[in-house]
């Protein structure tokens, strides 16, 4: 069994009033959570959810109010400031905006942390050559980065938290400023991190996209606390609460409801129907077959099969069309190989 890293148990943060009369700030609220050494778990929520205020607790810029949090087996709550140095130095953290220097160059940024850390120039030249070389960017080395791309801006800020050999990569919304292309790119340079470096990355975002290309595991957050949390896949291809769902509705073709199901409605004739294919239970083929076996005519109309780290699951709303008493066995027989998770009209 894999050993956990980083710990939080029972952590409460709030903050004073910010006027008179009114009550504490509560942004953080009873939150217990174990992230395992090589893992990449994402915290996923809404602005106000309290998953930033998590990443500072885990870095010790912020102290927790009460709760304990442990960074490989050692309690961090009640350390002195010279020992919160040398634990962030086993940190790397990488930001939305990127927070490079604009009077260095891109060898410079990657450098600094390793300078403030005392280490000797030569070791110094060397493992910075060695972290442009990794994130593809040692033909930059000597530009600045009012002259870099996006893209190009938060890979030096990889290479640069990269630069001490930390155990823990924390990622601030670091895809949240780039274009979806880019976004690929970096998120690709973070997997390579985490395989290659066996470094356990913590990303916070409020897209689903990013934790469904990058992480193992996602946890939800709502007005400070957990509401749900589990292996990506199983979040993604069955979400419980009313907020997961929102943000997997974001990325994955779902029941169609409302305005979208009477557009079908329209468009198709004979009954709608919704069948759940999941990995490991029925093929999408599967289904097709059943119901080809009774002779009906069938239309995908909605949904489809998604993609998740080599697993899939999906939702496919079909028109089925004919005589009705064969269209009705034929979505009997299709439901003895995946759900019928709803039947829309049976008109």
């Amino acid at each position: 069994m894999t050993a956990s890293l980083i710990r939080l148990a029972r952590v409460t943060k709030s903050y004073p009033p910010t006027a008179k009369g009114a009550p504490r700030t509560l942004a953080v609220d009873d939150v217990s959570l174990t992230i395992a050494a090589g893992e990449v778990c994402g915290i996923i929520g809404y602005s106000g959810a309290g998953k930033s205020t998590v990443l500072r607790l885990v870095n010790a810029l912020e102290k927790p109010t009460s709760g304990t949090i442990e960074v490989d087996g050692r309690d961090i709550t009640g350390l002195r400031e010279k020992d919160l140095r040398a634990l962030r130095g086993d940190i790397g953290m990488i930001f939305q905006q990127f927070n490079l220097f604009g009077s260095r160059t891109v060898a410079g940024n990657v450098a600094y942390p390793l300078e403030v850390a005392g280490r000797p120039r030569a070791v110094i030249r060397e493992r910075v050559a060695e972290l442009l070389d990794f994130v593809g960017l040692s033909a930059k080395s000597g530009a600045y980065p009012e002259q870099l791309s996006g893209g190009q801006k938060q890979r030096v800020g990889i290479a640069r938290a990269l630069a001490t050999t930390p155990r823990i990569l924390l990622a601030d919304e670091a895809t949240s400023a780039l274009d979806p292309d880019t976004t690929q790119e970096v998120l690709d340079l973070l997997q390579r991190v985490n395989r290659e470096l066996g470094i356990t990355i913590l990303v916070i975002t409020h897209e689903m996209d990013v934790i469904r290309r990058l992480a193992d595991r996602v946890v939800v957050m709502e007005n400070g606390r957990i509401i749900e949390s589990g292996d990506v896949f199983d979040i993604l291809s069955a979400p419980q609460h009313a907020a997961t769902r929102r943000f997997v509705a974001s990325i994955i073709e779902d029941v169609p409801r409302g305005e979208q199901w009477e557009t079908l409605r329209r468009r198709h004739p004979g009954r709608i129907v919704t069948f759940t294919v999941r990995d490991g239970d029925v093929t999408q083929s599967e289904v097709f077959a059943a119901l080809s076996a009774e002779g009906v005519r069938f239309e995908l109309i909605h949904g489809g099969i998604n993609d998740i780290r080599g697993r899939v699951f999906g939702h496919l709303t079909l028109a089925v069309d004919g005589d009705a008493s064969f269209v009705e066995r034929a979505i009997e027989r299709a439901s003895r190989f995946a759900p019928l998770t709803e039947e829309v009209n049976r008109g």
